[in-house]
């Protein structure tokens, strides 16, 4: 048995490996039994749905899921990817995906993979951290050693998502748009948990309900301007 929130337990070189994983470590929640049979309908050349194989994984919630499904008929595999954090500001958003998907592309061109340089257990570790000190973890890095994720953003890891956007097409400029975003909040140490937390830290005098709810309203007044984190106030301490 592994929890169904999960982190995995090692890298993996085939969709196959995760679906395995899914029959070992995972017991059926309902017992449904489709009618069904996936190999009859191969055989006269139709697209199996495999609604049994659908139904489990998706009681199983990896950071990286492979889904197989079927679209017009068509049957693909994709990998839901839960990795990116929420806004605050579509602005935020849209820096943390083109960081993310900069990176990866850049990452995957290198001549040895990132899971070839690093240990499994070191990502686990590093993904704790991260959880637990927020911006202001220190993680270990292939040929870094242990760094502030901070500086690791930005010598190394940001220039490497620009390599990555400009192979992807997009243009320099609209890459350095976004990318500064994840720059600035590097530079002033603030993303939306940590505004969040001085926030509710600024009100003193106040109880914490009260306190929670005058940071949820500046929270989404913030929000709805679309400015990026790194640039909202914080009152001071009262």
């Amino acid at each position: 048995m592994r929890p169904r929130v999960w982190f995995g337990e090692r890298w993996v070189t085939s969709v196959f490996d995760l679906f395995e994983e899914n029959v070992r470590y995972f017991p059926a929640l309902l017992p449904i039994v489709d009618e069904e049979d996936p190999a009859a309908v191969l055989a006269e050349d139709g697209v199996p749905s495999l609604a049994e194989l659908r139904l489990h994984n998706g009681t199983i919630y990896r950071w990286n899921r492979p889904v197989y499904d079927i679209a017009d008929g068509v049957p693909h595999l994709r990998v839901e990817n839960r990795v990116l954090p929420a806004g605050p500001t579509v602005v935020d958003t849209m820096a943390n995906a083109a960081f993310y998907f900069g990176l990866v592309r850049a990452l995957v061109e290198e001549d040895r993979p990132v899971w070839s340089r690093m240990s499994f257990s070191a990502a686990e570790e590093n993904f704790h951290l991260g959880a637990r000190h927020g911006i202001d973890a220190e993680v270990y890095w292939p040929g870094v050693g242990q760094a502030a994720a901070t500086e690791l953003v930005l010598r190394r890891l940001l220039p490497l998502a620009h390599e990555g956007l400009l192979a992807w097409g997009a243009e320099s400029s609209e890459a350095d748009r976004l990318l500064g975003v994840i720059e600035q909040r590097c530079l002033h140490g603030t993303n939306g948990a940590e505004w969040f937390v001085r926030r509710v830290h600024a009100e003193t005098s106040l109880e914490r309900p009260e306190a929670l709810r005058r940071a949820l309203r500046d929270y989404r007044e913030h929000m709805h301007a679309n400015e990026p984190v790194h640039t909202w106030e914080l009152p001071a301490a009262r």
